[in-house]
């Protein structure tokens, strides 16, 4: 009787799972930021490039990176190293933009179009031509 109950319940239980869709193809691709935090871009060489395991990034001066998982809708990156450059100019970008890598942000694709999003930072990007 008690198979007979659970049996009964497993449609119940599937109804209550929700389905994940796919992250976007991401893995090796390269990205040219347009804006970090809604300001210009101080240096016309920031890109992100990512790879299957790996993120890397530089607003111009200091290269940063760490591990990549890709999971539906986030980025989870980590640790991310830099090297530690001073860059008249690209300090506050570049603050900006490690700090939202170790967040796991958000991402969002459309067309050639990437936003990532943090609770503190965001960053708009175009799929890179090269």
């Amino acid at each position: 009787m008690h198979k007979l109950a659970l049996f009964a319940a497993l449609p119940l239980l599937a109804a209550c799972v929700t389905p994940t869709e796919p992250a976007p193809d991401l893995p090796l691709s390269s990205w040219t930021f347009v804006s970090i935090d809604g300001a210009a871009l101080v240096s016309d060489k920031a890109r992100l490039d990512i790879l299957a395991d790996r993120i890397s990034a530089s607003v111009g001066c200091n290269g940063m990176g760490g591990s990549l998982t890709v999971k539906p809708g986030r980025l989870v990156v980590g640790p991310v190293m830099s090297t530690q450059m001073y860059c008249d100019g690209l300090m506050e970008q570049e603050r900006a933009v490690a700090d939202l890598l170790a967040a796991s942000p958000r991402f969002f694709v459309e067309g050639g179009r990437m936003a990532i999003v943090s609770d503190d930072h965001k960053a708009e990007l175009v799929r890179a031509s090269d």
